[in-house]
């Protein structure tokens, strides 16, 4: 599959076309992957949690964290990936709190949680295009 590396700016542009990825991080020196909701906010990942995600969420607070979306057409593979790496910093300030209970839209009717901020360090994308010649998957 023929495909693009996506400068950071750029990279960051598509990770806000769409509210959900995936943050990684360690618990108890062990790899942990969580489905969140989130939005682009001025270059910064922000990520909101809930109630049944925040005790795992909050143990990502201080630590390098690694961030993913993406959007593959799944005929055709066709779509990008986004991957950063920064540090996860606990929002405590309320003014800037106030900022995102209507902006990251929560998964489920739970009070808002735990609100997380990832400077990204390392932004890396990849754009997948499409080969002319392979027919997508599914077509005769």
């Amino acid at each position: 599959m023929p495909y693009r590396a996506v400068p950071p700016t750029e990279a960051l542009e598509l990770l806000g076309s769409v509210v959900l990825g995936r943050i990684a991080f360690t618990v108890d020196a062990l790899p942990t992957i969580r489905p969140v909701n989130h939005i682009v906010d001025h270059g910064e990942v922000i990520v909101r949690g809930h109630r049944g995600v925040d005790v795992v969420l909050k143990a990502a607070v201080g630590k390098v964290v690694s961030y993913s979306a993406d959007l593959i057409e799944p005929r055709t593979y066709v779509g990008w990936s986004v991957t950063l790496t920064g540090v996860a910093h606990l929002i405590e300030d309320s003014a800037v709190l106030a900022r995102y209970p209507e902006v990251v839209r929560p998964w489920e009717a739970y009070e808002q949680g735990y609100v997380i901020r990832i400077h990204p360090q390392i932004v890396t994308g990849l754009e997948l295009l499409e080969r002319p010649e392979v027919q997508p998957i599914g077509v005769a």
